[in-house]
């Protein structure tokens, strides 16, 4: 069930009673019988569409719970005596439906996998975060709170936010060790400072940019950059003076996703509802735009090596694809296991590119180094719960990860 998208409409419509819900003739048709088909035909499309439901992919009893766990957080109206009753319907009517199977290419570089539950049921960990002193944070999007792991005492610590159904997502630290998050349900960048658990925030300017999505500090911190997906803009704050300056994509449904910038500190986007990457000059914020060879591809994540070659995993095809900005060429490579994979979160790491295979049942860590062009692969062993994103650990000696569906964070240890 994705939940990238609940605009203001629909989180309010959570708070909606039962009552009002059960009297929309139209959503209690064409639903199986059994009992908990009140609760879900009626409560549960007045925030979905029923498609979702009736034409959508299922989840394993443990799935189902996760996800009624994240409805619980974000104020689903559900009467608590009825929860069990809706997990069982979805659970006899919607199974998950099958998964390509990884393939596992071995090679010569050996991980291990160490993965933690995070301390709030249905937090949906969405990005993850390695910070300098080795810890790693996560932003628990349904549970509206950031959260700080200690991997050598597997202490946690979760921090609440101000502003309720905030939707944290992206994440990214300052030198002064404040944590900023982009709140993708409540139209602002917010800052945490750890040591106190004060929470400040910064609202967008425009009632249009609901959603920032990937934070990122230009070098010196001088600006901290956002993209917002379905707003179909890409933000900047000026550090100094707090002041947002935002731009639109000059095409309509573009979706602006992962950001990152060259060595000449130009900033590098792609765009997730169009076969496009695009680039914006860091001081006019002119905006150019790049078109990938197959129209049918969705880049959703972007890491770039030191030849400023950009990476991207190109979700709705199942590839792996590569952009030089010098010479204008692309390249591609099927990933391992096939096109309905849904590559999602990536990196670089010492210019060797780490992506995982989102739809891979379990989800598929793979690694590519670009000198050889070889793959070599590992099944996560938790399942991951599709890892989202993950980042290089500061030491450069592993990879932090989230892994929304399984409520964990994890840590892979490159040997």
């Amino acid at each position: 069930m994705k939940f990238a998208v609940l605009p203001a409409a629909s989180l309010f419509a959570l708070g909606a009673s039962f009552a009002a819900f059960a009297q929309q003739p139209a959503a209690r048709e064409n639903w199986p019988e059994g009992k908990g088909k009140d609760v879900v035909s009626t409560v549960c499309t007045g925030c979905h569409e029923a498609r979702r439901f009736t034409a959508g992919g299922g989840y394993t009893p443990d799935g189902w719970q996760t996800v009624l766990d994240m409805m619980k957080n974000i104020g689903a109206p559900i009467p608590p005596d009825r929860f069990d009753d809706v997990k069982q319907y979805l659970v006899a009517n919607w199974p998950e439906k099958p998964k390509p199977k990884p393939v596992v290419i071995p090679g010569d570089v050996k991980v291990e996998f160490r993965s933690w539950p995070v301390p709030t049921p249905g937090s949906r960990p969405h990005d993850p975060l390695a910070t300098p002193d080795g810890a790693i944070w996560w932003s628990g999007q349904s549970a509206n709170k950031l959260g700080r792991l200690d991997p050598k005492t597997g202490e946690m610590k979760e921090y609440p936010l101000k502003t309720p159904l905030s939707g944290p997502h992206g994440l990214v630290d300052d030198k002064d060790g404040n944590i900023w998050y982009a709140a993708n349900w409540a139209a602002h960048v917010g800052m945490l400072n750890p040591k106190t658990g004060e929470v400040t925030e910064y609202k967008m300017p425009d009632p249009k940019a609901r959603d920032p999505h990937t934070p990122l500090f230009d070098k010196g911190e001088k600006n901290l950059w956002f993209t917002l997906q379905q707003a179909n803009m890409v933000g900047r704050m000026n550090m100094a003076t707090k002041e947002i300056r935002l731009v639109t994509m000059p095409q309509a449904r573009s979706q602006p996703y992962g950001m990152v910038f060259d060595s000449k500190g130009t900033v590098w986007f792609e765009e997730f509802g169009g076969p496009r990457l695009a680039s914006l000059d860091p001081e006019t914020m002119k905006l150019t735009e790049y078109t990938l060879p197959n129209a049918d591809t969705r880049p959703r994540r972007l890491a770039i090596t030191s030849d400023d070659v950009l990476w991207y995993t190109d979700y709705s095809r199942g590839y792996l694809g590569s952009y030089d900005p010098k010479t204008g060429k692309a390249r591609e490579w099927p990933s391992p296991s096939g096109p309905k994979t849904q590559p999602y979160g990536m990196t670089a790491l010492n210019d060797v590119i780490w992506y995982v295979e989102g739809n891979s049942k379990p989800n598929l860590l793979v690694r590519f180094d670009p000198k050889s062009e070889k793959f070599q692969s590992w099944e996560i062993p938790t399942g991951g719960g599709v890892v989202r994103n993950m980042m290089p650990t500061r030491d450069g000696k592993g990879l932090a990860i989230a892994e929304s569906g399984v409520n964990r964070v994890g840590l892979v240890e490159i040997k």
